[in-house]
């Protein structure tokens, strides 16, 4: 179950704290087939089944910049934030790809609240995440996340008169 953040204060009071784990996702060729074609990258590594298991890996291994993508999704299984307007990924602060994703084995995130800081504006906080896989003892990413936050908005609801 996700841990909810109410609010900037409620993220900041999680500062330096482990949110939790992610649900684990299979990481299957046509999810690979799907993002090289979404991305126009066709790495015969990551594609072409027969010329991958003569490679490296014996097998078929997502592109590093899917495990990446990943990130977002799987943040929704750990943490869910109400009471903030904006949630806004700024920029990556660290990331290292530490292993190869063999297709048909499966992923999941960890993420720790590295930090979080006040501004007029509002918010930013920074994510360590870690991508681990299923067939491997050491973590395949790790990555820091710098998200920007802004306050909530409360604004009226405005009904269109009908008529």
């Amino acid at each position: 179950m996700p841990v909810l953040l109410r609010g900037i204060d409620g993220i900041k009071a999680y500062s330096g704290f482990h949110l939790g784990k992610s649900s684990w996702v299979e990481v299957s060729q046509d999810m690979i087939n799907a993002f090289a074609s979404a991305t126009d990258d066709w790495d015969w590594i990551s594609v072409d089944q027969a010329r991958a298991r003569r490679g490296p890996f014996g097998k078929p291994v997502a592109q590093n910049t899917l495990i990446l993508s990943l990130i977002v999704p799987l943040l929704h299984d750990v943490c869910v934030l109400e009471d903030v307007g904006v949630n806004i990924v700024h920029g990556i602060d660290r990331m290292r790809f530490l292993g190869p994703v063999p297709v048909d084995s499966s992923v999941r995130l960890d993420v720790t609240v590295k930090s979080v800081g006040k501004s007029d504006q509002g918010a930013h906080w920074v994510l360590a995440c870690r991508m681990e896989c299923d067939i491997s003892d050491t973590p395949v990413l790790e990555a820091e996340l710098v998200y920007c936050i802004g306050p909530a908005i409360h604004e009226p609801i405005r009904i269109a008169a009908v008529g």
